[in-house]
Formats: C-alpha cells, structure tokens, sequence
C-alpha cells in the first residue's frame, strides 16, 4: 500500500521545491509605466533645471515618497537645495572665424560651430590651433598627446573618443572635463575644439545645433570649478572639419576614419588661427535634489546605506521639432526616477526586511553635466563613509525584450558580480560596455559616487540582433533629447518588470550581504576608495 504513494509524494515533493526556488514577481511594469506617465506628462515642462515643472515633478516624488513609508533624508525635509550659475550665450553679439594667411574667414554658428557655454568663456580669444588628436593624458598606460607639442597660449583641436588598447572605463575618466581639461591646462593650452567622432554621434548635428543657445548650468560654489582657465570651448561640425585641416597635409576624413577604429592618431600645428567674441548672459538658479530613507533593521549595518539614484531633470522647453517645443524625457529620465518609486512602493506591498537602509537619491541637474550628482557627493546628507554601494538608473531603454543586460562598470568592483547573480537568476544574461567610445560610464550620475570611493554601476535593456539593434540607434537618432522622447512611443512593458526585478535583487544582495562592496584589485577606480575600507 505504502508504495502507490511513494512517486506521487517525491513528484508533488519535486514541484514545491522547484515553484519555491522560482524567482517571486514583484513588478508588472504598469505600475513604472503609470510614474512615467506622470513624470513626463507635457504639463511638467520638460523638467527644466530649477523650471516649476521640475519643482511640481519633484513635489509628486515627495508625495509618493511619503506615501510609502520612507523618511526624509535632504537638508530641508526631503530637499537638499542647491545654487546654480546659469549661462547662455548671446549669438547676436558673438562671433567665431579661422585667420588663414592673415585673412579671415567667418564661421557660420550652428552651421559651421557652436560655443559651449558649459565653460566661463572669455569675451574675446585669438589664438594659433594645435590638432592633438584624442587629447588625452593617460599616466597608467604611459600613453600622452601631448608629450611635445608646444600649446602655450594656443587652442586644442580633438576628436572625441580614444585609442583601442586603453581600457573602455579608464578611457572614460580621461575624457571628463575635468581630467581632460587639467592636462591641456598643464601645457599651457587655452582652450579646446572638440570634433566629434562622426562615428559614435548620437544625435546628428543639426539636432545639436538646433538647441545651441539653450542655457547650460554650472555649480555655484567655486570648489566645483573644474574647467578654471578654458577661455574657449567650442564643438564643430565634422561635416565641416576639412576647413580646421586646410592646408596642413592631413584631412579630417583620414583623421575620422582612424577614429573610428580607434587607431594612433597623428599630432600637428594647424595652419590657422582661431578668433573668437562671446558675450554669455549669467543668472543664478536654483534647484534641489530630493533624498530619502527606509531605515535597516540591522543594530550593526543600519547606519550603511545602499543608494538607489536617478536624475529627475531634463531639458525643457526648447526649439521646435515636427512643430513640439516640450521635451518631455519619458526615457531620459521619467523611466530611472520611476524605478525608483516602483522599487520604493514595492518595499511597502512586500517588505524585504533589509539589514541595511535604503538611501533614495533624485538628483537634478544631470542634463546639465551631472551636477546634482556632482553636489550630492561631495555634500552627502549622510555619513560619506556609510555609503556602500550606488546603483543607478538612466535611460535603461525597455524598448525591446529584455533577454541581455549591459552592466557599465561590470569589472570594476565586485557590485558587478552581484548585478550578474542577480540578473541570472531571472535568466538574464550580462555583458559590459559594447560600446566604449559612447563613454556611457561617465555620462552619468554613477561616476560621481565612484569618484568618491563608492562601487557604482549603471545599467541597460541591451539589444540582441540587428534589427533590435537599428531600433536603438534609430531612438538615438530620433527620440534621444528630442520631443519625441514622449509618452507615445512604444515600449516593453515586460521588459521594464524585468528590469526592476533585477534592481530589487541585486539592492537586497547588497544590503544583505555581510561585506560591503569592494573595487577590484585591478580596478583603475579602486584608488578612490577610502584607505580604511569600511
């Protein structure tokens, strides 16, 4: 008798383990999809840096925020306000133009070039140009363009990108401002002309200039005043480079297609001079991060937090395309700071009972160089050192199923094991950056938190196959930091569930865990990290 119940029994034994071991679902993707619909509706403005639409963007954050059971964590409540500088230039009293054999010949701006005002540019430059090639300083490789140029009083001229043997991450951090800016500023240059990498260009040209008179924001506290001494910046039109290489014995399509391949790339005096009048209106501005916590219930690692960030802002109101002047960011980045009030509304439906507390992090301010980031970090409103980890939402792209993740910063600290366990046990693959040259990893909020000593990754839905991949660089094209980056666009609901399931394993990885991350012994990063660990 006792054998006719044995096989039923192992069998119904077998499919309790087997169903307990299946992932649990926390997320449909409505829910995200119902934030973003909020976030990026046409009456927030396009969120403008310290715009009301922003404000009443960050207010609905507040309510949510509240409604879940988390605590404030800003300076004023869950705010932590933040002075700006902004700049804007005036092109009716600018102009740019090459002196060649003492004449000179006008730029067109927006046609031919346009002035960053992202820099405090000096009313008037005229200066001789020296082509550096990628312009990078790079010490761990021994590698340097500008080992032997004189650029004492001259500009730079550079393509953007990097040479193929230089790790994508380390590459990244030479090409910030900062970094870059230091080295020119060391050998005497005065200022830089970017040139884009045609190749790796994710929004043509006339979409760049279409915007150009757009204000651009710094920090107002000079301790943030990375680019101290550039008197001009400007970024040109690599449809219209071969006037900077007229007469010098190289052209910008043998430099362009070197580029692309990441290849050496030769140095030289330019056989011209740059003369340029700006006059940059300023005015002050001033917007907030919005920061909150759920506490751990760990008497020893309560105080550590793992932080959750996403930028809230975006762009605004700006020219119109197809007749639309408000772009509404629903990808960029309605969709992070959504992840993060889905993530927040799941804890209270299904309390995960962390060890460590949580640390929420909206942070403004992004669009205009990573600048409440940049604040945040270096003014955190908790302990610097009780920050464990950073994980960060921007653009994840759920326009296509979510069958590979691209993790930005994978090999750089053991974070990016637990991204990797995470992601596996939904049966998600991983990879790192397929693209190096787009410096992902350093166009984002992550970087300052890696900056200052802390593990940080970001990470993206990645396409598949050719056709997904036309799909993305089709949304670059077209939707990336344009109206259309609305909320009539198609996207994957499933994928976005996926994607937060993720988010949510990996935070409860991390806050669980007994160690906090660390960098990798052969981390370029790991030299931020604080001498004495935990």
């Amino acid at each position: 008798m006792l054998k006719k119940f044995v096989l039923p029994f192992v069998w119904g034994l077998i499919v309790v383990v087997s169903f307990a071991q299946q992932p649990q679902n926390h997320f449909d993707g409505k829910t995200w999809w119902d934030y973003v619909k909020v976030l990026a509706a046409d009456e927030m403005q396009g969120r403008e840096t310290g715009s009301p639409g922003l404000r009443k963007a960050e207010a609905f954050v507040v309510d949510q925020l509240k409604k879940n059971g988390l605590q404030p964590a800003g300076t004023d409540g869950f705010y932590q306000p933040i002075k700006f500088v902004s700049r804007q230039i005036a092109e009716k009293d600018s102009s740019i133009a090459l002196i060649r054999n003492g004449q000179a010949e006008p730029l067109a701006l927006g046609e031919d070039a346009i002035f960053s005002t992202r820099v405090d540019l000096a009313p008037a430059v005229e200066a001789p140009l020296v082509f550096v090639g990628y312009g990078l300083s790079i010490p761990e490789k021994n590698y340097d363009d500008l080992a032997g140029l004189d650029l004492k009083d001259k500009v730079a001229v550079l393509v953007s990108g990097s040479p193929a043997d230089i790790p994508g991450p380390l590459a990244s951090h030479y090409q910030t401002a900062k970094e870059r800016w230091q080295a020119l500023a060391r050998a005497g240059a005065l200022g830089i002309i970017n040139l884009p990498n045609p190749a790796m260009m994710d929004i043509p040209w006339s979409r760049i200039a279409l915007n150009r008179t757009h204000p651009s924001m710094d920090l107002a506290d000079p301790e943030f005043n990375e680019t101290k001494g550039e008197e001009l910046s400007l970024f040109f039109n690599p449809a219209h480079a071969e006037k900077l290489f007229e007469g010098s014995g190289h052209t910008f399509q043998e430099i362009s297609e070197l580029g692309k391949d990441r290849k050496p790339l030769p140095h030289f005096l330019l056989p011209s001079s740059i003369k340029a009048v700006a006059r940059v209106d300023k005015q002050d501005v001033e917007s907030d991060n919005i920061i909150a916590k759920l506490p751990g219930s760990d008497p020893q690692r309560k105080n550590q937090y793992v932080v959750l960030s996403a930028h809230i802002d975006h762009i605004g109101i700006g020219e119109p395309i197809n007749g639309d002047r408000i772009y509404n960011g629903a990808m960029d980045n309605a969709s992070g700071s959504a992840v993060l009030l889905d993530v927040a509304a799941s804890l209270k439906k299904q309390p995960a009972n962390l060890k460590r507390s949580l640390l929420f992090v909206f942070v403004t301010g992004e669009e205009k160089g990573l600048l409440g980031s940049k604040y945040f970090a270096a003014h955190p409103t908790v302990d610097p050192k009780s920050m464990v980890a950073d994980i960060n939402i921007d653009m994840f792209l759920p326009i296509v199923p979510l069958k590979t993740l691209t993790v930005y910063g994978l090999e750089e600290s053991d974070l990016g094991d637990l991204a990797r366990t995470s992601a596996e046990a939904r049966g998600i693959s991983v990879q790192a950056d397929p693209e190096p040259l787009r410096n992902v990893f350093i166009r984002s909020d992550q970087y300052n938190f890696i900056v200052h000593g802390i593990p940080a990754l970001a990470m993206g839905v990645a396409p598949t196959n050719p056709e997904q991949q036309k799909l993305y660089k089709d949304w670059l094209t077209h939707r990336y930091h344009a109206p259309s980056d609305d909320l009539e666009q198609p996207v994957e609901l499933s994928a976005a569930a996926a994607y937060e399931e993720v988010i949510r394993g990996l935070m409860i990885r991390v806050a669980d865990d007994s160690q906090r991350p660390q960098w990798k012994a052969n981390s370029f990063f790991r030299r931020y990290a604080p001498a004495n660990g935990d």
